[in-house]
């Protein structure tokens, strides 16, 4: 079986003995599970205008990952407002 380089950096790290047991693994993640889920809760509508030329570019990158366009654009300002950009 062929790793990619991160695989192998992963798997380097866990033989050198790196990762530590989560002693309470089912409430953390359960713990990690509700800070997804209110992370990606979507509860607000917001109408924007833009061009069509931005509005097409935005469609065909969000075709490329392999996400609907208005998560696509979603993500991309959920990132440049988190400092991710």
């Amino acid at each position: 079986m062929k790793l990619t380089n991160e695989e192998k950096e992963l798997l380097d790290s866990v033989e050198k003995g790196e990762w530590q047991q989560i002693t309470d693994f089912k409430n953390e993640s359960l713990r990690y599970k509700e800070i997804a889920k209110n992370t990606l809760r979507k509860n607000k509508r917001v109408n924007i205008r833009m061009s069509e030329r931005d509005l097409v570019r935005f469609q065909k990158k969000a075709l490329q990952e392999g996400l609907p366009y208005q998560t696509f654009i979603s993500s991309i300002l959920h990132k440049y407002i988190n400092g991710y950009s």
